[in-house]
């Protein structure tokens, strides 16, 4: 009976995606008559497959992290005419496909599916297992909404009560048509479910592909940084590195400073464990002579000598027909080498970089250096780290964000950073990409830091437009 769930569970992922029904593009079905027990709830969020692979990935191809010569972009068999309108930031830049909408709504549509079975198991099996559960469905259906909202709904801020936000599904019903509401209302959601999450998940798992308490609290810490809502981001940050386990960051002078990929799987750092869709292989990282995306030249020169990071993260490129004097990226938390699945999911770097940014807000320059620290010594040649200092909180931060930079390289963050920094004039950024001697700029603040929704859920959906 166990493989028989097992297999419907897999064959209702698999229709999700050759679906076009409603906006979600998940088909009805009774999948939920099959889920009995707690243990049925528990192998539909063990699926890797399903809830930590498939994140969208146009957020990291938009960022300005990396760009592509003549040509690679030209490259027929790797870029597609969506994927140079995209990376040019065209206004007519849109998805056929709903691919990557209609895969976090997977992912919500089998939270919700877990979360209401769960609540008719309540007084049938131990209330921690079902607490447990509901906590590990909250996190994830809020973790795929939060990936949707990065895309297709404006950044947080002062209209959010108005522009408007993403579907919000709570239920497993199709039927179920919420249309857009607003910003707030689509963070609202994400910030109820991530705190309940905190107080019904076990404070750690046993593979960094569970969610646990330190993944509620770092992605609380993640969010609340992008409402800019510093206050809580720290009380956040702090609450989950109050929960870490010691020896949680690791020591790059322990890495093979060669490899091709120097971490592995679900390495001491990963709190909660995922990737991006394997959309194409523009973002791969890995091989010198199939690598398309080389690294900005900015980033490169702001790694100083002893920075291991210049030789853990980034590789000169020295294969023909790559360009030389180039660098590509080979430092993703997922070992594979030659895939496009880049990392986007939580770890114990970033927690400190939050907590650096918002003491470094909240004028106290001092802790904000104290964090930083912790962090880079981890990342320098042994014995040559001198710690960093500030003039002031203003000082402090400009360093805190300088490293988050280059510490967070190709994460799936940078996209939600620019959209986040770009209303702080001192850090705004208008970015740029020169094609064929064509040069493209997408300013700061600009409408196409909203992407279109993918045209395949406009044509099948009353949800409008984002406007250009």
């Amino acid at each position: 009976m166990k493989h028989i769930k097992i297999y419907i569970s897999l064959f209702l992922l698999g229709l999700s995606f050759s679906s076009c029904q409603k906006f979600v593009a998940i088909p009805k079905d009774s999948s939920q008559s099959f889920i009995e027990t707690a243990n049925d709830c528990q192998l539909i969020l063990d699926n890797y497959d399903l809830f930590n692979t498939g994140y969208p990935i146009d957020g990291e191809i938009s960022a300005d992290d990396y760009y592509l010569d003549d040509t690679r972009y030209n490259d027929p068999y790797t870029l597609t005419i969506e994927d140079r309108i995209l990376y040019t930031w065209q206004s007519n830049a849109i998805r056929v496909s709903a691919q990557q909408w209609v895969g976090p709504y997977n992912k919500i549509y089998h939270a919700n599916l877990v979360l209401e079975a769960v609540a008719k198991l309540e007084g049938k099996e131990q209330p921690s297992v079902l607490n447990n559960l509901k906590g590990s469905a909250l996190f994830l259906r809020a973790y795929a909404l939060w990936h949707v909202a990065q895309l297709y709904a404006k950044p947080y801020g002062a209209t959010s009560n108005q522009d408007p936000g993403v579907p919000v599904h709570l239920v497993s019903d199709i039927n179920d048509t919420p249309g857009r509401g607003t910003v707030k209302q689509t963070y609202d959601q994400i910030i109820a479910d991530l705190r309940e999450a905190t107080v019904l998940l076990n404070p750690t798992s046993s593979v960094a592909s569970r969610p646990n308490k330190i993944a509620a609290y770092a992605m609380l810490s993640r969010v609340y940084l992008a409402m800019e809502d510093y206050s809580n981001a720290l009380t956040s940050a702090s609450s989950a590195l109050a929960l870490k386990p010691s020896g949680k960051l690791i020591d790059f002078n322990g890495l093979d400073q060669e490899s091709f990929a120097p971490f592995r799987r679900f390495n001491n750092e990963v709190i909660f464990h995922s990737v991006v869709l394997s959309q194409n292989g523009m973002l791969e990282p890995g091989y010198g002579y199939e690598n398309l995306a080389i690294i900005a030249p900015e980033i490169i020169a702001s790694y100083q000598d002893n920075d291991l990071r210049k030789t853990v993260y980034v590789k000169e490129n020295t294969d023909l027909p790559t360009p030389m004097n180039t660098w590509r990226f080979v430092g993703n938390y997922e070992s594979a080498v030659g895939s496009a699945k880049l990392f986007n999911g939580l770890a114990f770097d970033e927690l400190y970089l939050n907590r650096a940014e918002c003491y470094a807000r909240a004028n106290d320059a001092a802790n904000a250096m104290a964090d930083l620290n912790t962090l880079l010594i981890t990342r320098w040649v042994k014995d040559t780290y001198t710690n960093m200092t500030a003039t002031n909180a203003g000082d402090a931060l400009a360093k805190v964000l300088a490293e988050r930079r280059k510490e967070l390289l190709m994460r799936g963050i940078r996209w939600t950073d620019l959209r986040r920094l770009n209303k702080d004039s001192r850090f705004a950024k208008n970015i740029s990409r020169t094609v064929e001697g064509t040069t493209y700029t997408l300013p700061a603040n600009d409408l196409r830091y909203t992407l279109l929704i993918p045209q395949e859920v406009i044509t099948n959906s009353a949800l409008p437009q984002n406007l250009r």
